[in-house]
């Protein structure tokens, strides 16, 4: 919030006088001492030194926490086209000019505006008990007075396929456990259940679908997400229920009974709505034309605030700029950071950013995306030319060298749904890793708030994501380049 100065009356003469004697040196070098030589400019430190100052300014001041408790308190959720998405837009501009960076603008595109409506599901047979469940993102609805069928279990599509005409007029409950890792792999595994499950049992016949969510904690939450109707299929209507009602429905199964549940979902997609992406740039002091991009996604879904997902990310964006200009440290290289809108529920915004810079992606020396949460920073996963995780590696060194966590790096294929569109021009692609053990327990569901981020371990996400940016803005050679167009690690 702006700052209240208190107005003194001082004498006009008086206050003149102080005036100049206050600027006159600085203003008028040259006059008032013509026969001094400027001190040449200062060297910029050493990495080293860039890493021990930025984590210390970080966990020292916790701006970041302060950007996040901002914005999960007092906007919350942000699904794309929603009244939130927008006030976050105006609240990210707002806090970029605040801290003094240039070039702070939106780049309108087009978002998919999917609202959230009635959501009741329950077992009707054997017996009646309530279902705890959440529409699954731009499902459509069922009919008012809803669908109420047998339900068929199965754990993947190819245990689909073998049930064959037993699938149709059912309900398919889609039951695979997601397992705890320190990486998120048991999201990735089970992820297409939830995005394609619904157009596979709809080839097959099925008249909606259920999802074990896709969560890694027992506390009896739903969790949303994000599916795609497959075109030619018919679209049916798609709720993820909780790890404990899907075990319940299993017991029933197994013990040879035949369950019957209703589902009654009121969930619209309305037309298409103007958002941004929000972009500011911290110039570089040599060649400000080459960029080091920074980012996550400002957009969330509608059931908790997205402190994890991905207000996280978009708060160490912001503070990566601020610390910078705050520590003095400007690197040769300008560093920009871009808050993404509609990754959840269409992924727009990383293809708009691309589509609309595409003439100045040979200029794009890196991108650096963090949406994983706040937990403790392990390093990075990246995605370049031959030889880049070594150079990554090497950098991140500095970062250990300062009592930081995040000094590994890895060749993977993927870096960030945001980035990922930037391939097409050849750019490094970076992921900052995160400890994901207990990502997934809060991951899209009403849980995904303040508390579940631990301040000290943000301040060292914030720390790890604004040395690497200041490093590969700094270095002499950029990292090796992807061929350009490239769909995967060479």
């Amino acid at each position: 919030m702006p700052t209240s100065r208190a107005s003194v009356a001082v004498p006009t003469v008086v206050a003149i006088a102080a005036l100049i004697a206050l600027v006159a040196p600085a203003a008028f070098p040259a006059a008032a001492r013509p026969n001094e030589v400027p001190a040449p400019p200062a060297a910029p430190p050493t990495l080293a030194q860039a890493a021990v100052r930025i984590r210390g300014e970080s966990i020292a001041t916790g701006g970041a926490w302060t950007k996040l408790a901002w914005l999960t308190d007092r906007i919350g959720p942000r699904l794309s086209g929603s009244p939130g998405a927008d006030a976050a837009v105006a609240w990210a501009l707002q806090e970029l000019r605040r801290d003094g960076m240039t070039n702070v603008h939106g780049e309108t595109l087009m978002v998919p505006h999917w609202v959230r409506g009635e959501e009741t599901v329950a077992i009707v047979a054997p017996v009646a008990r309530p279902v705890v469940a959440a529409a699954i993102g731009m499902s459509v609805p069922t009919p008012p007075e809803g669908i109420t069928a047998e339900v068929i279990e199965t754990d993947s599509f190819e245990a689909l396929a073998a049930l064959g005409d037993r699938v149709k007029g059912t309900i398919v409950l889609f039951n695979k456990v997601t397992p705890a890792h320190i990486d998120g792999a048991g999201y990735g595994a089970n992820g297409g259940l939830r995005s394609r499950g619904p157009s596979e049992a709809a080839r097959l016949g099925a008249v909606a679908v259920l999802v074990r969510s896709l969560g890694t904690l027992r506390a009896r939450l739903p969790h949303t997400g994000s599916l795609r109707y497959l075109d030619g299929v018919p679209q049916i209507p798609a709720a993820a229920i909780t790890e404990e009602d899907a075990e319940r429905i299993h017991r029933f199964i197994a013990a040879g009974e035949t369950v019957r549940v209703r589902i009654v979902l009121g969930c619209r997609t309305l037309p298409d709505v103007e958002s941004a992406n929000v972009v500011a740039d911290l110039p570089g002091r040599e060649r400000p034309s080459e960029i080091v991009l920074i980012g996550g996604h400002l957009d969330s879904w509608d059931l908790g605030d997205g402190a994890v997902d991905d207000g996280a990310g978009v708060v160490a964006a912001l503070e990566t700029l601020r610390l910078l200009k705050q520590l003095g440290l400007t690197p040769r290289r300008t560093i920009r950071a871009v808050l993404y809108m509609n990754e959840e529920n269409g992924s727009r915004g990383g293809r708009a950013y691309a589509a609309a810079h595409k003439d100045e992606l040979d200029r794009h020396v890196a991108a650096i995306e963090s949406d994983s949460g706040a937990g403790r920073p392990l390093g990075f996963r990246v995605l370049a030319g031959p030889g880049a995780a070594d150079a990554v590696r090497a950098l991140a060194a500095h970062l250990a060298a300062a009592g930081s966590s995040a000094g590994a790096a890895d060749v993977a294929e993927h870096a960030g749904v945001d980035i990922d569109p930037l391939r097409i021009g050849g750019v490094p692609l970076l992921g900052l890793r995160q400890d994901s053990t207990h990502y997934f327990d809060w991951h899209h569901t009403m849980a995904d708030t303040l508390d579940k981020i631990d301040p000290r371990e943000l301040a060292e996400n914030v720390a790890a994501m604004a040395f690497m940016a200041y490093a590969l803005a700094e270095s002499p050679e950029p990292l090796p380049r992807l061929p350009a167009g490239a769909s995967k690690t060479p």
